[in-house]
């Protein structure tokens, strides 16, 4: 299904230096949806062609929902989650459309989705849930009635995180963030996006500067247009070009989300951040990173253990279906970066805010979450 976007109208204007605000796109339809009951299916915002196409996926197997997370169709380390989980009750479904279903089933389908994103912990933490409750109850419907919980909740932790984090953006204030953490990533209101949202919906005036986030452009495709949807001035800026605009005064903070959190606050993120994270420090610009509790993962100890993807060489050798290589040229596509702790100024969580020591902070958040 196409979703037509409806006509343009003319966005707020800008603040601060070297940002303007381009004319205001429609607002986007909900990223991620459950459509019918228990014999329903799944429908997915095309991430991947966005934002010049709004095309809705119809996923009605577990091996839809794996290829749209393997693709980045559906991308964002809380929404993979969410989508894994309706990913889990289609497949189980398949196998064992009524009565009881199989533990070992449930552990296959959860095995072949998990695969899709090694580095994300939301993936693992939202399948864990669901084959919990599969122990329980060892039926279809219970796992349907799991994501469900799990998708409504992960969409109330989206906005408690808004509000927690809407205090630290001032008027005035240019924002640098990196990547894509919005509604279309996140659900809900989006995470480090859904803070500047947040902010902007009370009435806080500040300008946004959206790194392009190479290879596959997700600043400049999807960032710029979730901001620019709520009328918030953004301007997209090469990758290259981040610690430079730190540097000369033009960013007074930075947010960024994170796919995965180890026990002492050492974050991996989008390929990139670490480099914004050391000139935000050098120059004593806060560095906030934002996320819902399902992130953390308490079973790291430091951020050398976070698996990092490596994706296709073709992603970097090609720019939206080009070639920008000589043929026979190699490639490295690592789609993360682990930055240590002491870069964060702070973690804007569904739990609060915490700050330094990130250890202590980080497992008394996680023991509440409990």
């Amino acid at each position: 299904m196409t979703v037509p976007p409806a006509a343009d109208a003319q966005g707020a204007d800008a603040q601060g230096a070297d940002v303007s605000s381009a004319v205001r796109p429609a607002p986007l339809p909900p990223s991620l949806e459950w459509v019918g009951a228990i014999d329903g299916e799944l429908h997915a915002l095309d991430q991947s062609l966005l934002p010049h196409e709004r095309v809705v996926l119809k996923l009605r197997t577990a091996d839809d929902v794996a290829d749209a997370i393997l693709r980045l169709a559906i991308r964002g380390a809380p929404i993979i989650g969410v989508a894994a989980a309706y990913g889990l009750y289609l497949g189980v479904r398949a196998i064992a459309p009524e009565g009881p279903a199989s533990l070992d089933t449930a552990r296959h389908v959860a095995a072949m989705l998990l695969a899709t994103r090694p580095t994300a912990v939301n993936l693992r933490w939202a399948l864990d849930r669901c084959l919990s409750r599969m122990r329980k109850d060892h039926d279809v419907a219970s796992l349907l009635a799991e994501a469900a919980r799990i998708d409504r909740e992960n969409a109330e932790a989206t906005f408690a995180i808004a509000r927690n984090g809407a205090e630290l953006v001032h008027d005035g204030a240019t924002i640098l963030t990196h990547c894509n953490a919005g509604p279309l990533a996140c659900g809900g209101i989006g995470t480090a996006l859904g803070c500047l949202i947040e902010a902007h919906r009370r009435g806080t005036r500040f300008s946004v500067l959206a790194d392009e986030t190479r290879p596959l452009l997700q600043g400049a495709r999807l960032t710029a247009l979730e901001l620019a949807a709520e009328g918030i001035p953004v301007a997209v800026i090469p990758d290259s070009a981040a610690s430079a605009m730190i540097a000369r005064g033009a960013v007074q903070a930075v947010f960024v989300g994170a796919d995965r959190i180890a026990s002492n606050g050492d974050f991996a993120n989008k390929i990139g951040t670490y480099s914004i994270a050391l000139a935000a420090s050098v120059h004593r610009i806060p560095f906030y990173v934002v996320a819902p509790m399902s992130t953390f993962d308490g079973a790291l100890a430091h951020g050398q253990q976070i698996p990092i993807e490596e994706r296709a060489a073709t992603e970097v050798l090609t720019l939206m279906g080009s070639s920008i290589a000589a043929a026979g040229i190699d490639a490295r596509n690592p789609a993360f970066d682990v930055s240590p702790a002491a870069l964060a100024t702070a973690f804007v969580t569904d739990q609060g805010i915490l700050r330094p020591p990130f250890a202590p902070a980080i497992k008394a958040a996680l023991a509440a979450c409990r």
